[in-house]
């Protein structure tokens, strides 16, 4: 296999500095392809013109090996950003999408129906030019978009009519069927139209991939009888989860929540449970990533007797820390997205072998991965005797989650499976 054989063009509007989630998924996948002797070529967004949420600068030192091409764009969700929040970024929108009032409801609705797929579409000609110039002088045939914004894939789809290309569609989340679409207010002309582009992208694409399968893969098949399924799921890097000291402990009991918290999720029956023990029992509740702080209030009124401790959004490296040092790990999956979705953030708790309790349904494929670990649980948003009894049992006795077969869950092991199935012979 020669050089231009080995090359890959990723499109991923998410890279460091860009923070959260959404950007490990391929900044590891680039890093190991990187390591197994393939050329990984990155197009992005220059980050002082991109709608990031959050940055984590401490992410860029995973990716010094790696050829970064960065665009300019149009973004629309700045001014949406500060006409919410007066900020360029606190406003842009993370798993929920606020409609509290007529303002906010207006917006939404400009949002869900004048920006199709998504706010972030006006990076689409600027990728393209950009992979114009390299496809020509390169001669790169394997090309990668990953989604959400899922309007990157439409980089895909234009260039895949325009080269000899072997086209794979990375759906992290779903398109049309992502849970908050139900809060844009969105015409059912909006609805087709959108449908119509999700479809072709899937009937276009040479492969799909995605991070789970189940009811997910069942929808997209429905879209797309004919297409190449494939599930990578996200992982966690051995070598960070090895290397990360374990913070001192805190309290006698620590319970850690990391991530995303927001009115979509269930978290109030929890709450009132860790209430309960925090009366006899010294509790030390951290929680870090991006939470609005109306939430943060709730939860100190709902804990008088705990000590709450927020942190505000931290690095990478940080939350390891953070995870490690916890005697109890929490999730919440998102209203409606069940059946969707595994968060990347639950590997990582796997990973760190501390016990976790996740609010959502069993049945999921969540439910479902986290039945595996020995002390690792999904627990229905009700179920207030199953949750009394988790935590009296750790109360009781510290122990470890044991996964079976973590390794094949490492970032390593993930990255070899997506070579073969890129790098095979066509």
């Amino acid at each position: 296999m020669n050089l231009a054989q080995k090359k890959i063009l990723i499109f991923s509007y998410y890279w460091p500095p860009a923070g959260g989630s959404g950007v490990q998924r391929w900044m590891y996948f680039a890093k190991y392809l990187k390591q197994l002797g393939y050329e990984p070529v990155i197009i992005t967004v220059d980050e002082t013109k991109a709608s990031y949420p959050v940055t984590d600068s401490s992410l860029i030192k995973e990716t010094n090996e790696i050829r970064v091409i960065k665009t300019s764009t149009r973004e629309p969700l700045r001014w949406y950003s500060i006409l919410i929040s007066g900020d360029t970024k606190k406003g842009i929108p993370q798993g929920e999408v606020k409609t509290s009032n007529l303002f906010e409801k207006l917006l939404a609705f400009i949002r869900g129906n004048y920006f199709i797929p998504d706010a972030r579409k006006g990076w689409i000609p600027f990728a393209v030019k950009e992979a114009k110039k390299i496809l020509k002088a390169e001669r790169i045939e394997k090309l990668i978009t990953t989604g959400p914004p899922h309007s990157t894939h439409l980089v895909g789809l234009k260039l895949k009519k325009q080269f000899d290309l072997y086209w794979w569609a990375d759906f992290r989340d779903p398109w049309t069927d992502i849970f908050y679409n139900t809060s844009f207010f969105r015409s059912a002309k909006t609805i087709s139209k959108d449908q119509a582009l999700e479809k072709e992208v899937l009937q276009k694409a040479d492969g799909v991939i995605t991070t789970l399968a189940g009811k997910f893969h069942e929808q997209l098949k429905d879209k797309a009888p004919k297409q190449n399924f494939s599930v990578i799921p996200n992982g966690y890097d051995s070598d960070l989860m090895k290397n990360i000291k374990v913070k001192a402990k805190k309290g006698d009991f620590h319970i850690v929540y990391t991530g995303l918290l927001t009115q979509n999720q269930d978290y109030e029956m929890l709450l009132k449970v860790i209430d309960k023990y925090s009366k006899t029992l010294k509790i030390h509740f951290s929680l870090a990533g991006n939470i609005h702080i109306d939430i943060i209030k709730k939860i100190n009124d709902v804990l008088p007797n705990a000590i709450v401790e927020y942190l505000g959004y931290i690095t990478h490296y940080n939350a390891i820390a953070l995870m490690k040092s916890a005697d109890l790990l929490l999730n919440f999956v998102f209203k409606g997205a069940e059946h969707q979705m595994i968060s990347g953030k639950l590997l990582e708790y796997i990973a760190t072998e501390v016990p976790i309790l996740s609010i959502g349904n069993p049945k999921s494929e969540a439910g479902l991965f986290l039945n595996k670990g020995s002390h690792s649980w999904m627990v229905e948003k009700d179920n207030k005797s199953k949750m009394e009894l988790i935590l009296k049992t750790l109360f009781d006795k510290k122990v470890k989650n044991k996964f079976p077969k973590l390794s094949q869950w490492s970032r390593l092991s993930l990255t070899k499976k997506l070579s073969k199935i890129i790098f095979s012979e066509q």
